[in-house]
């Protein structure tokens, strides 16, 4: 059964500065924008809200409330590189995480202003650390010693967990499978991700809580405010199927290995990759694929992740060169106080058919020729009637699609050889150990460029 994990961040905005500056967790803080030629309290922490101060406030009636406040301008980009950056911090816990882009309930949600929520799919993942329950408590507990205020809640449905995460009265709330509904319903009707113009007229209506829209028939809701709230209704339930996009720098080929205890030693990190290498490998020769670019993660127990890319000059998916190009880099990883898990990559791939790499040609030369992807190249013949472009710079791997001899060159072009000539090592007298390097065919016929008139307007 599908376990959905709905992380709520009320203070996002103002935990994240306080967390980079610890000077100001315990000053009232407010994050200010210009609207309207007006500047706004867009968020405030919680030593600005016991003061009474609430988002949505100009800052000259705020400041006229608490004159010692302290304001910052407010970066929504910043917030959402953040929030993002957070995103892939969960990654510990799931490989399918996501930012929540639901509505940002500053009224309906009951949270301060500035707010963030991620979204994590723990099917099949909480086994992993002691069950459900002991998951929300790790992950709470370390966002809280980061200084973060946070809320979450697991259930079936992305739906029931968003609601739980932001209404239920215990901060981790953790929804029996299949007990969604008896969940639901003490809840105000606000959790089902309305606006809040709906929910105050659900309210005008005495449709205060869940409860009371799971006992009427859906024909006059969807009269009075169309599918809207059956549609999250049902989603909630469970009804209705509902998708979680997760990161979008999330690459197509990964593979990710926990590690039951914090790993520290070059030797465990090794034999790590080995594994993710073989899985990698397996995962791309299934889909027809090279990896040119990888990135591997190791993620620390400090909540830091460390990152290592490597890049190919051809598209490879051999785990003993790729071993290669990561065993440059391994000295330099600092796993400080361990190392939890870690994940490898493939961010950019290509096109690689199946070959039997000990029979193949240059097999041997093509690992090598693959470190260095921009100073082994080639001149191929090029089709072209001036001789300065008569070729072009190729991959050494890329075979001739076409010989000198069939690019059907004009008689007054320049072409010095018609075929290419290849060299033996033949014996001759008075070479270097009696032997020199000589072309079996020698140069039959050579034709000098032939200047070409200029051309005359009648």
């Amino acid at each position: 059964m599908r376990r959905v994990i709905s992380l709520w961040l009320p203070r996002f905005a103002t935990d994240r500065l306080c967390h980079a500056d610890p000077a100001w967790r315990d000053r009232p803080l407010a994050l200010v924008l210009e609207t309207r030629a007006r500047l706004q309290l867009t968020a405030v922490n919680r030593a600005a809200e016991r003061a009474g101060l609430r988002p949505g406030m100009a800052l000259a009636n705020a400041r006229a409330l608490l004159p010692r406040l302290a304001t910052a301008p407010a970066e929504p980009a910043q917030d959402a590189r953040a929030l993002a950056a957070l995103a892939e911090w969960c990654g510990r816990y799931s490989p399918w995480t996501g930012v929540d882009a639901s509505l940002d309930t500053a009224g309906a949600g009951g949270g301060m202003g500035g707010g963030g929520g991620l979204w994590l799919d723990v099917t099949g993942c909480a086994h992993l650390f002691g069950g459900e329950a002991a998951l929300l408590k790790q992950l709470c507990g370390r966002l809280t010693a980061l200084g973060f205020t946070c809320r979450a809640a697991i259930a079936d449905t992305p739906g029931a967990a968003w609601a739980m995460a932001r209404f239920a009265s215990e901060p981790r709330v953790v929804v029996a499978p299949g007990e969604i509904r008896a969940a639901l319903a003490p809840l105000p009707v606000a959790g089902l991700r309305l606006s809040a113009a709906t929910a105050a007229a659900l309210h005008g209506l005495g449709l205060k809580r869940i409860g009371d829209l799971l006992e009427i028939p859906r024909a006059p809701l969807a009269a009075r405010f169309g599918d809207a709230v059956a549609r999250r209704l049902d989603a909630a339930l469970g009804a209705v199927a509902e998708p979680i996009s997760p990161r979008l720098s999330s690459a197509p080929h990964v593979a990710r290995l926990a590690f039951a205890e914090p790993v520290c030693h070059a030797d465990d990190i090794a034999s790590a990759l080995d594994r993710l290498l073989g899985d990698l490998s397996a995962g791309l020769a299934h889909a027809g694929r090279g990896a040119r670019r990888l990135t591997l993660a190791l993620q620390r127990c400090d909540n830091t992740t460390q990152h290592v890319r490597v890049g190919t000059g051809r598209p490879g998916r051999d785990a003993g060169h790729l071993k290669a190009l990561f065993a440059e880099h391994l000295d330099r990883i600092d796993p400080g106080f361990g190392i939890e898990a870690m994940t490898l990559a493939a961010d950019v791939t290509e096109p690689l058919g199946a070959a039997q790499a000990a029979l193949a040609p240059g097999w041997q030369s093509a690992a090598v020729r693959s470190r260095a992807p921009t100073r082994s190249r080639r001149d191929s013949p090029k089709r072209s009637r001036e001789p300065p472009a008569g070729k072009r710079k190729e991959n050494p791997d890329t075979p001739f699609a076409t010989s000198p001899t069939r690019l059907r060159i004009s008689p007054r072009s320049c072409c010095i050889v018609e075929r290419q000539s290849p060299f033996l090592l033949s014996q001759l007298p008075g070479g270097p150990n009696g032997g020199s390097w000589a072309p079996i065919a020698s140069l039959q016929r050579r034709q000098a460029p032939v200047r070409q008139p200029p051309h005359k307007t009648p």
